[in-house]
């Protein structure tokens, strides 16, 4: 065994992979990512004890939020960069050493501190990797206590990453970040029981939905509410820009450096709520939306023929024909790829290289299949401005019931379950969904009631948030005691660590009953799978027909 990693629904027999993970990372990557959380871990340590004296620490706040992202599946796949950030974060971890008082001017450390907190980075590589075997997951040898740190442990990447791009906007929440750095601590405390650390876990949902809130409120606030749009899913004669990934700023950037210069913009997957922006819609060379889901990069970037930027995770290991005009920024790296630094303090980032690259480019060429548009843009405020028509739809009875479907896609075959569920539900139900899930059904044509389509579209992965916040104020209209209440059902996708912080808020939100798929995730243990099951109703997919049949029946 190379390696060991379980946190993303793809991990090899459901249990996790050990020679070369299914995302693409090799081993020497993978071990260098759990070094970088075992460092977060002891610099969680340090700062809730600074936090704790009154001594600043927002270095180590911005630290851990950017790295926690970086450690989430598909982003970072470069040693090197890996290896840059430990040294980056020893700095970090010293100098709060020092603020407390505990780094002698010999080198040495006065106390009795956790080994994350003092072990060596400044050793050899082959050291480093050598170190990164002993403090993986593994080294818990208690499985439920091992399964409850890495549910809290990915809740938290989940939670930085939808943190990082509300800072990105300036937005802040202090109470978010002591909690990730007390999570962290704690999940490197072997003192803390099983109970305590559920409680820990919990928490974290709380938590996830503060951030969420939080980045909702940094998008409207910055770019306004998301409208119903149709967007184009064809192509233009112009050379383009394809832009990946869920930073909204990057995007912004790059569409006021391209103005005028006759390069069209295209978004891809979880760009593709940016086009019902108001803000985004000022551009008129925000042309539309190129291609699918992340996992059908190789054959749709290969397709779009200029350069392609990826603003966040749901990076594919690319092919040789196109790895040269890919383009990272933020926390995505990738050997081979140019990196975008940066945009330094109240300035911007330059795009000039993917925008020289572009002019000299043919046009994308059409994908089979992908012409005229599709309708997005249902956040919160779209969809309760329509409150009134939902409600009547639901009394009149021309709405039987309501089906979440958001979360991740993937590439396994058994996900067309959640194309065919869609496929199979009666016509008098409406789909909500949010991120890269609505892949596998918002192009199937469904219609509408009365108006309402069918497919209500919330935005990324994170706008989950304004379904959350549609379903409470359904309660409320309805006169009804909770969320499970409703004539709803939850049928969830997962695939990576941002899909399980919003699993958590929705579980800190009262939500019982949720279907998840398409299959239980590997880290959890027998027992904690137990106690999720017989505490929030969680339960695994079924088949189509008979799953369909239970969730209308309020099952």
């Amino acid at each position: 065994m190379s390696m060991f990693c379980n946190q993303c629904q793809e991990a090899a027999g459901n249990t996790g992979c050990t020679v070369r993970g299914v995302c693409g990372k090799d081993a020497e990557t993978a071990n260098l990512l759990d070094l970088t959380i075992y460092q977060m871990q002891g610099i969680g340590y340090l700062a809730t004890k600074a936090g704790e004296q009154g001594i600043n620490h927002k270095n180590a706040d911005k630290y851990v939020v950017d790295n926690l992202f970086t450690a989430i599946t598909n982003a970072n796949f470069d040693p090197e960069r890996i290896i840059g950030s430990l040294k980056k974060g020893t700095e970090i971890r010293n100098d709060l050493l020092k603020k407390l008082g505990l780094l002698l001017d010999d080198g040495t450390v006065e106390g009795s501190l956790p080994e994350a907190c003092t072990f060596p980075t400044d050793i050899v590589r082959e050291d480093l990797l050598a170190y990164s075997e002993t403090i993986g997951q593994l080294a818990t040898e208690n499985e439920d206590v091992r399964s409850l740190r890495q549910l809290l442990l990915l809740g938290l990447k989940g939670i930085a990453a939808y943190l990082h791009h509300a800072e990105t906007l300036g937005y802040r929440n202090e109470d978010i970040t002591a909690f990730i750095h007390k999570a962290l601590a704690a999940s490197d405390d072997d003192s803390l029981s099983g109970e305590e650390l559920t409680g820990l876990v919990l928490k974290a949902g709380e938590m996830a939905v503060g951030t969420m809130a939080l980045l909702d409120q940094a998008n409207t606030e910055k770019y306004g509410h998301q409208e119903p749009t149709q967007v184009n899913i064809g192509v233009r004669k112009n050379p383009g820009i394809l832009v990946s990934g869920h930073d909204l700023k990057d995007l912004d950037e790059l569409l006021q450096q391209t103005k005028g210069t006759g390069v069209d913009i295209y978004t891809h997957g979880e760009m593709l709520p940016a086009n019902a922006y108001p803000h985004f819609k000022e551009y008129e060379h925000l042309v539309g939306n190129y291609g699918n889901s992340w996992w059908k990069q190789p054959t749709e970037f290969a397709s779009f023929n200029g350069p392609i930027l990826m603003t966040t995770n749901c990076l594919v290991p690319p092919k040789e024909s196109y790895v040269k005009k890919m383009f990272t920024t933020n926390v995505v790296a990738y050997p081979g790829m140019t990196h975008i630094a940066d945009r330094p303090e109240g300035g911007s980032k330059d795009f000039s290289e993917v925008i020289e690259m572009a002019k000299a480019s043919q046009p994308p060429e059409q994908l089979d299949g992908e012409d005229g548009t599709m309708t997005i843009g249902f956040g919160h405020n779209a969809i309760l401005g329509a409150a009134d028509a939902i409600v009547n739809a639901v009394k009149e009875g021309k709405i039987k019931r309501f089906f979440v479907m958001a979360g991740c896609d993937g590439r396994a075959k058994d996900r067309d379950y959640f194309t065919d569920v869609a496929k199979g539900l009666p016509e008098d139900t409406v789909i909500l969904t949010a991120g890269c899930a609505k892949y596998r059904y918002n192009k199937l044509g469904l219609g509408d009631i009365g108006g309402i389509p069918r497919v209500i579209d919330a935005g990324q992965c994170n706008d989950s948030y304004s379904l959350a916040v549609t379903a409470l104020k359904l309660v409320e209209v309805f006169g009804l005691d909770s969320v499970n209440d409703l004539p709803i059902s939850f049928d969830i996708a997962w695939y990576e660590q941002k899909a399980v912080a919003v699993l958590l808020a929705l579980l800190h939100l009262g939500v019982k009953g949720i279907r998840l798929g398409p299959s239980l995730p590997a880290f959890l243990s027998p027992n904690v799978a137990k106690v999720l099951v017989d505490t929030f109703d969680i339960k695994p997919i079924g088949t189509v027909e008979e799953d369909i049949a239970a969730m209308m029946q309020g099952q």
